[in-house]
């Protein structure tokens, strides 16, 4: 294993992979409840992810003993530059929390994947549990990525560590998990909260477009990162060009929404209003950052590049798995994502359904209906993976 002083390749670059994807959703969490204290711990994670790639690139020029060595280093270099990327781009939406509160204009059931803040409450059974007694992501979906107790905050908390009544967690997962996973923590049946928005209509209009594509975006950049590691973990040039025309389409979006944020500012003498314009529209462009980001890792399949064993095994000791599997369960033949509830019961998110004539279903809905022999990319937690075979494939 290549590696130099205290610290080797493998585990650093474990350990920038599992920091992006963990930014991301305490980014957005920060601005879904516009919490500058969530934010400022992403500050301080991106300053980690700096200091993380530093040593990365110390080990790698130190490893490195010929061209070939060179070559395949190159690669994870340029995958764990794009990682930083993501965490910058993560640390920009966060920024948005400290000075403008834009919650009206996101809605959660827009959002592939959730984020969620609820306290528990006396008659929560989580109450005194254990994370990893809880098994929280192969039952509902859900992972924990921060908790509140008193005033100090506990993020990315140890699976030994037990909830209390009265804690502030923060999860994220998929939206269908919401209901049951509020329902645990409170004891009480899930109830949506009504936005009200007192805007005129034309105002509204143009709002609600614009938070449409701010959803579309965070779920597109979602996927293709996803897909992007998929890309490389398989050797899969098919997987990496959708990430390249997917970029492409980022693009448009975000030109698109740059239109209509001018079109919603023009004549405005509202500050308040304008300030949040320009935080939504800074979300958009961080979204379209780590989309970029997502397609440099993909690059690396389309230009045929070696990687380092490395990699490889970096993948597979990251806390989430990603997996490929066919459809082989003829009991799950012809049913819907929802009707299977796939990630509430094994947390596994599915980022793309390969259909057995060829045809990819990225980013399916709950619509989606399996058939015999379709090719499942899904990407989860390891406790994930066990369930996700037995339910898809019939393997024990």
């Amino acid at each position: 294993m290549l590696e130099t002083g205290t610290f080797n390749v493998k585990d650093v670059l474990v350990e920038m992979m599992d920091l992006s994807d963990s930014m991301l959703d305490l980014a957005y969490s920060a601005i879904l409840y516009s919490n500058p204290e969530i934010a400022k711990e992403v500050f301080k994670l991106e300053e980690k992810m700096h200091s993380l790639l530093y040593k990365l690139r110390i080990a790698i020029m130190l490893g490195a003993r010929n061209l070939e060595d060179a070559i395949a280093f190159s690669a994870i270099l340029q995958m764990a530059s794009a990682a930083e990327k993501i965490s910058n781009a993560a640390g920009d939406i966060a920024k948005i929390a400290e000075s403008v509160d834009i919650t009206r204009y996101l809605d959660q059931e827009d959002f592939e994947e959730a984020v969620l803040n609820v306290k528990i409450k006396p008659a929560s059974v989580l109450k005194d549990k254990m994370l990893k007694d809880l098994k929280l992501e192969t039952e509902t979906g859900m992972s924990v990525l921060a908790i509140k107790r008193n005033s100090k905050w506990m993020y990315s908390p140890d699976e030994s560590e037990r909830l209390k009544e009265d804690d502030l967690i923060i999860t994220s997962g998929p939206a269908e998990g919401i209901p049951v996973f509020c329902k645990m923590v409170t004891g009480e049946e899930y109830k949506e909260k009504e936005v009200v928005r007192e805007e005129g209509i034309k105002r509204k209009k143009i709002t609600e477009e614009i938070a449409d594509l701010i959803a579309d975006m965070k779920n597109m950049s979602e996927l293709m990162v996803g897909l992007s590691y998929s890309a490389v973990m398989f050797d899969s040039k098919e997987i990496a060009e959708e990430v390249r025309d997917l970029e492409e389409l980022m693009d448009r979006k975000k030109e698109e929404l740059e239109i209509s944020v001018i079109e919603a500012a023009r004549g405005i003498t509202d500050k308040g209003f304008f300030n949040e314009l320009r935080g939504l529209l800074h979300v958009a462009i961080s979204s379209e950052i780590i989309s970029d980001a997502a397609y440099e890792i993909a690059d690396v399949v389309l230009r045929d590049i070696q990687l380092h064993p490395v990699f490889s095994a970096s993948i597979k000791e990251s806390d989430e798995v990603i997996l490929k599997l066919g459809v082989k369960n003829e009991d799950i033949f012809e049913k819907t994502l929802k009707e299977l509830k796939i990630e509430t019961r094994t947390g596994m998110f599915i980022l793309a359904i390969r259909r057995v004539y060829g045809r990819w279903v990225y980013n399916p809905g709950g619509d989606a209906v399996l058939k015999e022999d379709d090719l499942l990319i899904m990407r989860g937690p390891k406790e994930g993976a066990e369930k996700i075979k037995e339910i898809v494939s019939a393997q024990k």
